[in-house]
């Protein structure tokens, strides 16, 4: 079998030992790039299209399981090749790791042992085997379906973001968000925001009246927001569910949605275009 991988490790000892190592594991299997950060890694997958792709999980900038959400997100409906087998590399403590095992994404504790990659490539071989099988081409949406509620499990695993595992109790909840505007703080309760977007080292706050900017991450600000309330419909929007009017599925997979009183348009990612289905 002639597939392609790309390695993604911002330590390159270790990047040059994972290659090595798949050179003695996997002939065949041919590196396409190998890259020292997420962001990187998604640029050179989505040009080079490989069958695999081997991401460390805590890299600068974008972390693994960020480079494998916008691939989810971003990767063509109509290209050549489905979405890559994704292979994370980490070394996490078993309470991190049960995540990987409850989602059934193959991974790789550092240092890589030479065995337990053999069985990685192993079973991507037979994955790939069954995924180029002519029976096969009627599943491809369900396998992608398969692939996105492995993410989707995964990224909602608090550990994995580098944090501790998650206190005991419930998290508190935000009622009010402090925007700075020039020497004034304003005080804008959580329940008129229409939706929030990430903007850089900033949240944008959208309300139905104005928008304000916080110096916080989405990531941070999602633990402390109702779920049940507020959904993440892409990887940098996290929106208010009854200020959604309706919800429109394009060909590629995404949801368009459009606000009740309110011009803007958002997009759902195909990654979070489960959550809108008729009751």
């Amino acid at each position: 079998m002639n597939a392609t991988a790309l390695i993604a490790e911002d330590e390159p000892l270790l990047a040059a030992n994972l290659q090595a190592e798949l050179a003695r594991a996997w002939p065949a299997l041919r590196i396409v790039a190998n890259v020292g950060h997420g962001a990187e890694a998604v640029e050179q997958a989505l040009v080079q299209a490989p069958d695999v792709v081997f991401l460390d999980i805590r890299m600068p900038g974008m972390t693994g399981l960020e480079a494998a959400q916008v691939l989810a997100e971003e990767w063509p409906v109509q290209a050549p090749r489905p979405l890559p087998l994704l292979v994370f590399v980490t070394a996490y403590d078993q309470y991190a790791l049960q995540a990987f095992d409850r989602a059934a994404i193959d991974y790789l504790v550092k240092p890589v042992r030479p065995e337990r990659l053999a069985q990685a490539c192993e079973r991507l071989q037979a994955a790939l085997t069954a995924r180029q099988a002519p029976s096969a081409n009627g599943a491809a949406p369900a396998l992608l379906d398969a692939t996105l509620a492995q993410l989707r499990q995964l990224l909602a695993t608090p550990s994995l973001d580098g944090a501790a595992a998650p206190a005991a109790g419930p998290p508190s909840r935000l009622g009010v968000i402090q925007a700075s505007v020039g020497n004034a703080i304003h005080m804008v309760p959580v329940d008129e925001v229409l939706y929030f977007e990430a903007a850089d080292k900033y949240v944008r706050v959208i309300t139905a009246q104005r928008e304000y900017l916080i110096r916080t991450s989405l990531r941070e600000l999602l633990p402390q927001l109702d779920l049940q309330r507020f959904w993440q419909v892409h990887r940098g929007t996290v929106v208010r569910a009854d200020a959604i009017a309706t919800a429109v599925r394009d060909e590629s997979g995404k949801v368009q949605l459009s606000l009740r009183g309110h011009a803007d348009k958002l997009v759902a990612s195909r990654l979070y275009a489960h959550l809108f289905k008729a009751m």
